[in-house]
């Protein structure tokens, strides 16, 4: 619930505000928008099968799950990047901020996050499910995920296995460098920056995103590269949900607490509608006197 509100909230302000639609909220909404689809890709199902005391799933509601996971997921960890391009560029380039990062360009910027995310999914879901499963049907977790179904599959198809990581690693690794150039580059600016007013608004800017970047790699990287002698039912669970449920909960706590003009439009919005609500309920008792 918190992560649903929460990311919610976000997109409502930020669409509903004219003066958020900037470059920087843009690609916030965008990242509510992936947080909210990953949520509802695992809980709901994960809440029906405990309500019902049930656990299990289709083999095609399975490669469903899997596929959506990873294109929000995927579609996150792009979104992160394109974003710490932009505070790069806030930064160190703030005289071409407009050129570099008009509204054209931030469409397609999005839009390829996106379209690559899904590319992404695409290409992992296939080759996931293509794979012979002879070792049982039960994942062993609360919802769809690689590394569990490939548990299942037979050892003959161990150069499979490691294309599908390598091409995985190599993407992650890709933007892991992009996002590590970019705060290098944004921390060299703003250790030349003269005034206490300039740090504080550089790292207001900055430590929300540094600190979603880092909760979304550690717990990733940590799920699907962990050695297997450490492997064990219940730190696999905990893992999954610190990486799959943890950061969408955090995300919208984390940006909105560090931003002033988000937490304006959220007050903003939830005055709105209280006012609404309250005028709607005067309105009605009046119209029944």
């Amino acid at each position: 619930m918190p992560a649903l509100l929460g990311n919610s909230l976000i997109i409502s302000a930020i669409a509903c505000d004219h003066h958020l639609h900037t470059p920087m909220f843009f690609f916030l909404l965008n990242l509510a928008l992936t947080d909210l689809g990953s949520i509802c890709t695992t809980v709901p199902k994960a809440m029906h099968n405990s309500l019902w005391n049930t656990s299990s799933i289709s083999y095609s509601g399975c490669a469903a799950q899997l596929f959506f996971f990873m294109f929000f997921t995927s579609a996150e960890y792009f979104l992160l990047t394109i974003m710490c391009y932009d505070r790069y560029v806030s930064i160190c380039k703030p005289l071409h901020y407009g050129i570099l990062l008009g509204s054209r360009a931030c469409a397609h910027m999005a839009a390829a996050a996106w379209a690559c995310a899904f590319l992404f999914a695409v290409l992992h879901t296939a080759n996931t499910f293509s794979l012979p499963l002879c070792h049982g049907n039960a994942v062993g977790q609360f919802f769809c995920e690689i590394p569990h179904i490939l548990k299942l599959s037979c050892s003959h198809s161990n150069l499979r296995k490691s294309g599908i990581s390598l091409v995985g690693v190599s993407l992650a690794f890709g933007c892991f460098v992009i996002i590590l150039f970019s705060y290098v580059q944004i921390f060299r600016a703003v250790l030349r920056i003269p005034s206490e007013q300039g740090w504080h608004k550089a790292f207001s800017i900055c430590l929300p995103h540094l600190v979603v970047v880092s909760l979304f790699l550690s717990t990733g990287i940590f799920s699907y590269l962990k050695p297997p002698s450490i492997s064990s039912p219940s730190l696999d669970l905990a893992v999954s949900v610190l990486y799959s449920v943890v950061p969408p909960a955090l995300n919208p706590f984390i940006y909105s607490l560090r931003n002033q003009e988000l937490k304006k439009a959220l007050r903003k919005l939830i005055g709105l509608y209280f006012q609404k609500h309250f005028r709607t309920i005067f309105c009605c008792r009046a119209f029944r006197m």
